[in-house]
């Protein structure tokens, strides 16, 4: 047997520096001149970039509302959900509202989109303001994207994807109305979309964006996850699947979401998240991931970069703390693996599912073994 790694020069996660850098990241507000005054004095506006005076700011526009859902999941699970204001966060997701489609886009005057309604419903659960969200319209807004074949469009502009199968299956579940999924197509919605979801699976056990695509780790937990919640998580090859996530870890630790490319922090959720809800946590090397994500912290400003030595941001930086929860890092709260969010924000929804989380280690490095795991199933 080699010898164990010394993993005691890498150094620990900084929790206090990395809620500061998500707190900063709220401090900058958008200096856009084409923006109203009242817009570009809104809070959280400038979410996603500390740089908004460059044309970075401008062009992810379009993940403001993602990058507060983000911010608040990272602070979530680093025990400090508090570190924004809530009253504040809650008026900017609803300013995000269009009211022609009866949804949220991602940022004020951006019409509706899955993408940025998911992150609304989730913002407006874990801030326990779901009453302000017109419930019936968004509801409407989804099941108006279901195709015929059983896909799922992101908005009314007909782009299709698994990953809008699953903003559709996640918020109709976190709102309760997943049931509404069978008024569809004659009572056959809710199979239209498992049969599409299934049908995107391929011979390596793993799920492509369509019937046919290549095999990917962020479509793996789409995929999964949303059968999952709809009851069908019996139609997934687990050790199969199992088997291609685990191959997908490299030497460095590190996670790929295909063969053949480079390593990504945030393939610390997807495909990490995919195992836990499979039962296959315990296939890849704890330590090593561990070790490869906190090499990726900005150990200076804050937040997490996709591999190390590159620029952070707040995308990797959730994913980077999500995945270290999974893995029993210590001081970290919960996380669902199927809805990325608190797990005690989903069981008070009553929404628990079986799925596999490694023990909270006291200390990191751990003197236990890393195969030492728990199956926990959560009521």
């Amino acid at each position: 047997m080699p010898p164990a790694k010394d993993y005691s020069t890498v150094p620990p996660l900084d929790i206090p520096l990395h809620v500061k850098y998500v707190q900063q990241l709220d401090e900058v507000s958008p200096c856009c001149p084409c923006c109203s005054p009242a817009v570009r004095a809104l809070p959280f506006a400038g979410l996603t970039s500390l740089q908004n005076k460059d044309l970075a700011y401008h062009l992810t526009a379009h993940l403001r509302l993602n990058g507060v859902y983000w911010g608040l999941t990272a602070l979530s699970v680093l025990g400090r959900p508090d570190a924004l204001s809530r009253d504040d966060m809650v008026d900017y997701v609803m300013a995000c509202w269009d009211d022609e489609a009866g949804a949220f886009g991602a940022h004020v005057a951006h019409d509706a989109h899955m993408h940025a309604t998911l992150s609304a419903i989730q913002i407006l659960i874990m801030q326990d303001a779901l009453d302000r969200c017109d419930v019936d319209r968004v509801v409407k807004f989804a099941l108006s994207l279901v195709g015929e074949d059983g896909s799922m469009a992101g908005d009314a502009f007909g782009e299709r994807d698994t990953r809008f199968s699953y903003l559709l299956v996640s918020a109709l579940s976190l709102l309760g109305r997943l049931g509404d999924l069978d008024e569809l197509y004659g009572g056959t919605g809710r199979q239209r979309v498992i049969d599409h979801l299934v049908g995107s699976m391929n011979f390596d056990g793993a799920f492509g964006s369509a019937p046919g695509a290549e095999s990917h780790g962020a479509q793996v937990w789409v995929s999964v996850a949303s059968l999952a919640i709809l009851g069908e998580l019996d139609r997934v090859d687990s050790d199969l699947l199992g088997w291609w996530l685990a191959e997908r870890q490299l030497a460095n630790g590190g996670l790929n979401g295909r063969p053949e490319k480079l390593e990504d922090v945030c393939y610390s959720w997807w495909n990490l998240a995919a195992l836990s809800i499979i039962g296959k946590l315990h296939w890849i090397n704890r330590d090593k991931l561990v070790a490869f994500i906190l090499s990726a912290q900005d150990l200076d400003g804050g937040g997490i970069a996709d591999r190390p030595d590159d620029w952070v941001d707040v995308f990797h930086t959730v994913f980077g703390v999500a995945g270290l929860s999974l893995l029993g890092y210590p001081g970290l709260r919960d996380i669902h693996p199927l809805y990325c969010m608190p797990r005690e924000v989903i069981e008070k929804r009553a929404l628990g599912r079986a799925y596999q989380q490694l023990p909270r280690l006291d200390t990191w490095p751990s003197a236990s073994p890393a195969e030492a795991v728990k199956h926990t199933t959560q009521p």
